[in-house]
């Protein structure tokens, strides 16, 4: 890649979405610099490994491209990098990534008539999460903390949370920052501070810690 090229960024969007639900983010990253391209799969339909291998494919074929991945996304991109090894992955920014597993995903399958099929076949990646960062990989996390969405109708959650995964099932050890902002979980897609937090940890320079105490 020529020096002045500008740094390209793969978007993986999560469970119940399509590539398309990227756009606006996309669009915000080409303003801020970088050259995005979206990853899209079937999340109910397609098994982890199928959708692990793919992507694992793409980041091969690319060296140094850097990932921005919203919630089960996240995980698939955790586990591809495993896959990949000593290639070279750029950083990795999760977007309310239920790393340490989801509770709503399981009161899901466990408490909503058809729950299994709404989770899909990442069922187990997503309760069982994965773990810590492989070693090598800087990976950041913006979580949310405005509790909107149908997670917080099915699960328990114990202290802040998006409305689908709470703050705390996005810690993991391994992580090179986390940072927490107002927005629910979809609307981590939809907010000029994630962009802002997501552009600085890309170039290098961390998250923009917020005075503000998380919403509880």
């Amino acid at each position: 890649m020529p020096p002045d090229a500008a740094p390209g960024v793969l978007l993986v969007h999560g469970l119940w979405m399509r590539s398309i639900a990227m756009r606006w983010l996309a669009t915000r990253l080409r303003s801020q610099g970088f050259a995005p391209t979206t990853f899209g799969y079937y999340s109910l339909l397609q098994d982890t490994d199928a959708v692990v291998a793919r992507l694992a494919g793409v980041l091969a074929a690319h060296p140094g491209l850097h990932v921005v991945a919203h919630s089960l996304g996240g995980l698939l991109t955790l586990r591809a990098v495993e896959r990949l090894g000593d290639a070279a992955i750029g950083r990795i920014v999760c977007l309310g990534s239920p790393l340490a597993g989801s509770g709503a995903a399981a009161a899901i399958a466990a408490r909503i008539p058809a729950g299994a099929q709404l989770v899909g076949h990442n069922r187990a990646l997503l309760q069982a999460g994965i773990g810590r960062i492989p070693d090598g990989i800087e990976a950041g996390m913006v979580a949310g903390c405005v509790p909107h969405g149908l997670g917080g109708l099915v699960a328990r959650f114990d202290g802040p949370h998006d409305g689908t995964v709470s703050v705390a099932e996005t810690r993991v050890p391994g992580l090179a920052d986390h940072v927490v902002v107002r927005a629910s979980h979809s609307g981590l897609l939809f907010s000029d501070e994630v962009v802002r937090q997501v552009a600085g940890f890309l170039r290098g320079d961390g998250f923009e810690h917020a005075v503000e105490p998380p919403a509880v």
